[in-house]
């Protein structure tokens, strides 16, 4: 795919590829890749170190995308920089391919972690981000993130030592879409104040909305923000974003849209 400067339009372009791919390859998890585009559009596009012709650099930044069930979002994005090519991107789902329905480590370039068991990412990301300093070097480490991700107690773990360790290179995006597998997340937790938790932890954290996707881009490039702290952003965003039928429904974690539900959502999204 050729590479566009706006922000927008290649957020458009990655939704419109999702749905086809979710028809195409007969693969599920389509609401969840639906609501984290913006995020990544943000990261790659609007914040990060990265180069595509240089993919192991030392001083890259990295992304570790821990919500893995959504992996043709990192996909596409990582394509759409010029990482994944269009002859592999072809290979995903399929028998011998080198792109499975959940990222694996190196099996493309730009694909920074495994993940898919929830709950690692951002110990792993916070790893890398102690390996930054003791390498003397100042790359930053983004972990993309579920709201629902958040039941797992691995992830109050890595958020508890991140501060102790003064770790101003870390920053975590929840894709906070409200949704979890069987159910509404404040309804299974009890709680979706996801900003205070962490400022309990003493991250400095903040709430925005996780499809605005130039207000995402401007507060992901300032980090470190200066205070010495890890950051988290909890992105407030809609499963199944894009399309007026998948919007807020959780069927489309599992659901995979036929032709006539293809053909509507691409014409929803004025995509041919």
């Amino acid at each position: 795919m050729n590479e566009s400067n706006n922000l927008e339009d290649i957020a458009l372009r990655i939704r419109g590829e999702l749905v086809k791919i979710s028809n195409q390859a007969n693969t599920p998890h389509l609401g969840s890749s639906l609501s984290c585009v913006e995020i990544l559009v943000a990261a790659y596009w609007g914040a990060m170190n990265i180069d595509s012709k240089k993919p192991n650099a030392p001083d890259r930044d990295r992304l570790i995308f821990s919500k893995g069930h959504a992996a043709t979002t990192l996909y596409l994005a990582l394509n759409m920089k010029g990482f994944i090519s269009d002859s592999t991107l072809a290979t995903y789902a399929k028998s011998g391919g080198l792109l499975p329905e959940h990222p694996v480590y190196k099996s493309a370039p730009g694909i920074e972690a495994t993940s898919g068991s929830l709950g690692h990412g951002l110990p792993l990301g916070l790893g890398i981000a102690v390996s930054a300093r003791i390498h003397k070097t100042d790359y930053r480490v983004y972990v993309v993130m579920s709201d629902g991700e958040s039941n797992e107690g691995s992830v109050w773990e890595a958020a508890m030592l991140a501060p102790a360790q003064k770790l101003d290179n870390l920053v975590v995006i929840v894709d906070a879409n409200q949704w979890q597998a069987t159910g509404r997340s404040e309804d299974i937790t009890g709680d979706s104040s996801l900003k205070e938790k962490f400022e309990a932890f003493c991250w400095n954290s903040c709430d925005i909305d996780g499809h605005d996707v130039y207000a995402l881009a401007e507060v992901l490039r300032k980090v470190p923000d200066g205070s010495g702290k890890p950051v988290a952003v909890i992105a407030h965003t809609i499963k199944g974003k894009g399309v007026s039928f998948m919007e807020d429904d959780n069927n489309w974690h599992y659901r995979i849209p036929n032709d006539k539900e293809l053909k509507e959502a691409l014409s929803e999204l004025e995509i041919s």
